[in-house]
């Protein structure tokens, strides 16, 4: 009597480009956000799913009117499934950072603002000395994953950035009340406020010198919070590169508490070795450094 083959182990059945389906369709809840996370089209999500229940034998997911969700079977295969990620994200770094070569690719993160004020104008001296790297320079408010390489050096703005990461802070941040000259200079009954999308409550600057302003913008970004002001639509607290950079604002004379929060630059721990890493680090931390009175407002123009 012939006997029927054997179902499939999962070790046949599955491999990691199986899995990162898996993970990114269960983080994001939809094949379109899949797609997006894997740079990949939604319908290619949609088929590499299906042929791996097929596979299984097992449904992993199922479509309710608010997204996909993960089945039993899912579950317990995703916990599996994050530790190969994790593995292979090690792995991949650690084979990145043995790379002692001045040449290639390298992934530089920070916001449009810290770019265009402080470190693309200078960019062309490391262009110049490194000609074997190319840069891939990532505009993002927010802290990209370095531990998954979607970026190897991050300059960012905080009060205390993750301990898994290393680097240091290379100055503190000032931060100044600005507003245009023609702002100041036209009669008004009252001041308009610019500020923070969040700031639901007085800030204490205005407490203490507008109590009596209203609001009349609240932005998300800084730029944008920079051209409300140019614009003579009112007044806000911008941190002082970006104020003293734009020639038509003036910085009020006002005493501020100080900000805890400083410009970092860091790349991730088994990055440290690596000389492309190393040398692209030193270059921005020299930059800023550089940028002193801009950073730190030493030379605003004040009303």
């Amino acid at each position: 009597m012939k006997q029927k083959p054997l179902k499939k182990t999962l070790q046949e059945s599955i491999n990691w480009n199986d899995l990162r389906y898996v993970l990114a369709l269960a983080r994001e809840g939809s094949v379109s956000g899949a797609g997006r996370a894997l740079s990949v089209e939604h319908t290619t999500v949609a088929r590499r799913i299906s042929a791996l229940e097929k596979q299984l034998g097992s449904r992993l997911f199922d479509r309710l009117p608010n997204g996909y969700v993960m089945t039993q079977v899912a579950e317990k295969l995703y916990p599996h499934a994050l530790s190969m990620e994790e593995l292979i994200q090690v792995a991949d770094r650690e084979v990145f950072g043995m790379d002692e070569q001045l040449s290639g690719n390298l992934k530089l993160t920070a916001s449009y603002d810290v770019f265009s004020r402080l470190v693309t104008p200078k960019l062309s001296k490391f262009t110049d000395k490194y000609p074997g790297i190319v840069l891939e320079l990532l505009s993002s408010s927010g802290l990209a994953n370095l531990s998954d390489r979607q970026a190897d050096i991050a300059v960012r703005l905080s009060p205390n950035p993750p301990e898994y990461l290393i680097g240091r802070k290379v100055l503190p941040l000032g931060h100044g009340i600005y507003a245009s000259a023609k702002y100041l200079n036209k009669k008004r009954s009252t001041d308009t406020l610019v500020l923070w999308e969040h700031e639901q409550k007085t800030p204490e600057w205005v407490a203490d010198h507008f109590p009596k302003a209203r609001v009349a913008i609240r932005a998300n970004e800084i730029l944008s919070m920079m051209e409300t002001i140019r614009n003579h639509i009112g007044i806000g607290r911008l941190p002082c590169y970006v104020g003293d950079s734009e020639p038509t604002l003036r910085r009020l004379d006002l005493k501020l508490t100080p900000s805890t929060w400083g410009i970092w630059v860091l790349s991730h721990v088994d990055l440290r070795s690596t000389a492309r890493v190393r040398v692209c680090r030193e270059f921005l931390m020299s930059t800023i450094e550089e940028q002193k009175g801009l950073v730190e407002g030493l030379e605003s123009r004040y009303y």
